[in-house]
């Protein structure tokens, strides 16, 4: 627990802190009120606000025959939790030891190395080993400890409005292309990011040029098909259209994510592309040939150029 209890010493504020735990795979707008709540607690008391996360997800050091995908990159989940009010955040490398930890160990930790003196969670919070530390319990323990346990109401969003919002049902709405839910879930749209690689070029021989980005494999991604995007590239924004699939017109067998930027003509080669998922055009589908799929790539800019108009 060495490398644990380094990890925390070196994030967390001095003074004491008001702390919040957990994955927070994708950082949607429960994860936001969280911490908002955590922010303005923290403000109050005159205390820092910080952030305790796991890497991995502990379903993929607990259950390895799950398969699992991250709606978020773990450097971006950072950039978000910051964005939502935390002043420091501390990632901690989940590991079968770790989750061998008592809840009353785990909180020990937080309050000798990261000054914890509030916890706020959700009602529905567990922490430690084998699930142990339910709210109620880690009120127990804060008493010997001397910190509390404050909690947050789940939020309810989406097309009904009345479903808690959470990671799994995100991913679920993800698996279907309903990107305008994701979003309202999120409260902000679906994005992938990577590098710009080389790929085949085919793109640019018909006439519509691609980035072909390098998304982590085992990062989310919806249905394989034709999506109305925004790229953040350098700072700047540009308007696209981005497929994701295995180009069957040309027999591929590779998933790829290919963005092409409208009125844009340049090298991009190893920049870093953030792509917004707005909104599925189509299902990916394959072509009799090259001429047919260029006309169907025509149709798709001109529904792009009519989303953003």
């Amino acid at each position: 627990m060495l490398l644990v209890r380094d990890e925390l010493r070196h994030a967390a504020s001095t003074g004491g802190n008001v702390v919040t735990i957990g994955v927070f795979d994708g950082v949607h707008r429960g994860h936001q009120a969280l911490i908002a709540r955590v922010t303005a607690e923290a403000v109050a008391l005159g205390l820092g606000a910080g952030v305790v996360t796991f890497h991995p997800n502990p379903v993929t050091v607990l259950r390895p025959d799950v398969p699992f995908s991250y709606l978020t990159t773990l450097e971006r989940r950072v950039e978000l939790l910051r964005e939502a009010g935390a002043q420091w955040v501390s990632v901690l490398q989940f590991t079968s030891e770790l989750a061998l930890v008592s809840a009353e160990d785990f909180t020990r930790m937080l309050v000798e190395d990261a000054g914890m003196r509030v916890l706020i969670v959700g009602e529905d919070f567990h922490l430690g080993r084998g699930r142990e530390g339910d709210v109620e319990t880690l009120r127990a323990i804060g008493e010997r400890l001397g910190f509390t346990v404050e909690t947050i109401s789940l939020v309810a969003g989406g097309t009904d409005d009345t479903s808690d919002i959470s990671s799994t049902r995100i991913r679920r709405a993800l698996a279907t292309g309903e990107m305008r839910e994701v979003a309202e879930l999120l409260g902000r749209p679906y994005s992938l990011r990577g590098p710009v690689l080389h790929g085949d070029e085919r793109g640019r021989t018909i006439g519509f040029p691609t980035l072909n980005i390098g998304v982590s494999p085992d990062h989310a991604l919806p249905p394989d098909g034709v999506y109305v995007t925004c790229a953040e590239i350098d700072g700047q924004t540009y308007h696209g259209a981005t497929n994701i699939g295995t180009q069957p017109t040309f027999d591929g067998t590779r998933r790829r994510v290919e963005t092409h930027l409208l009125d844009f003509d340049g090298d991009l080669y190893d920049h870093v592309v953030r792509i917004e998922l707005l909104q599925q055009l189509r299902p990916e589908r394959k072509f009799e040939g090259v001429d047919a799929l260029v006309a169907q790539i025509q149709l798709d800019v001109a529904e792009t150029r009519a989303f953003f108009a």
